[in-house]
């Protein structure tokens, strides 16, 4: 039929399009992951930004590639991923990734803000003391975090299988309808706590870190301390106000979602898979280029490629 081609249509391109965005984006933080792993075995100890950026390159990495079997699977065969529980698998496994990669990066965020404001506050002078320490429990706390509202969002799925199949082997599918819009709204709920939580801690991290700025501005001297402290500022301001930019996004993507999921929109649904594939790449190159050691190892490793 017409709407089964547009269907088909609309699934080809997507998964074309998340081809092409994937894997380069899984080449990205694959060379994160593999130098920060070489200085680790070189140096046999990581910093805390390191620790921070090698949990996030691979669980981005994961997303990637786990959203990449996804799309692959709904596509050429759709029949077999329909088949209980494998879609609910692979989607545990996506969201797991994906929670984690948004509590990673607002780790990250945290992190920055910690190190580089100043205020005169005995708390955040504890916190920034303290900070090498606290990251590893951070890290801990956040793959906990993802990993419990998957299990509970998969508990939640379970049940409205369950629940939805019994229903539809007595023929009441009106029943079946008003059950399911029960387990709805905890499922929303959940997905929005693991978008707004870390959203609202980059938030706060980006406000800290440019009253600090604004501080240090006002108070600055023209020595060469004080340049540097500012250009670190003015750095961790880029990398922070990019993370920002990118959660907003992904947090329209997700009220998108929720709105469109239901009502067969395919270019909506389309656009937001674009972006969702897109934000682990471009924002990990991102961050080589904030990153000195990255930045001159990839501009080593293009320009040995140019010369051959």
């Amino acid at each position: 039929s017409p709407q089964e081609f547009n269907v088909t249509a609309y699934g080809a391109t997507a998964l074309a399009i998340v081809t092409l965005e994937a894997f380069p984006g899984m080449c990205i933080n694959t060379f994160i992951v593999c130098v920060l792993c070489i200085a680790w075995v070189k140096k046999k100890i990581l910093n805390s930004c390191e620790k921070i950026l090698l949990l996030l390159g691979c669980s981005r990495f994961c997303y990637l590639c786990i959203s990449w079997v996804y799309y692959f699977l709904s596509i050429i065969y759709r029949n077999y991923i329909h088949v209980h529980p494998t879609l609910q698998l692979i989607l545990s496994f996506q969201s797991f990734f994906n929670y984690s990669n948004l509590w990673v990066s607002a780790c990250l965020c945290g992190f920055y803000c910690i190190k580089i404001a100043n205020f005169r506050n005995r708390f955040f002078f504890y916190l920034k003391v303290k900070i090498d320490r606290i990251v590893p429990w951070l890290l801990l706390g956040s793959m906990l975090s993802a990993f419990t509202i998957v299990i509970i969002a998969f508990n939640i799925a379970e049940n409205m299988h369950n629940e939805s199949h019994n229903i539809s082997c007595l023929g009441n599918f009106w029943e079946a309808s008003v059950k399911m819009d029960k387990y709805l709204f905890p499922i929303y709920f959940l997905m929005g706590f693991e978008y707004a939580a870390p959203f609202l801690a980059v938030i706060f991290s980006a406000l800290f870190l440019l009253s600090s700025l604004w501080r240090h501005k006002c108070k600055m001297q023209t020595n060469s301390m004080n340049s540097l402290s500012m250009d670190a500022h003015i750095k961790a301001m880029k990398s922070i106000l990019s993370f920002f930019v990118m959660y907003s996004m992904n947090f329209v993507c997700l009220v998108l979602t929720i709105i469109y999921a239901n009502k067969n929109e395919y270019t909506i649904m389309f656009l937001i898979s674009m972006y969702l594939c897109a934000f682990p790449g471009v924002h990990s190159l991102i961050l080589i280029f904030s990153n000195p050691k990255l930045e001159k190892t990839l501009l080593k490793i293009l320009s040995c490629v140019k010369c051959k």
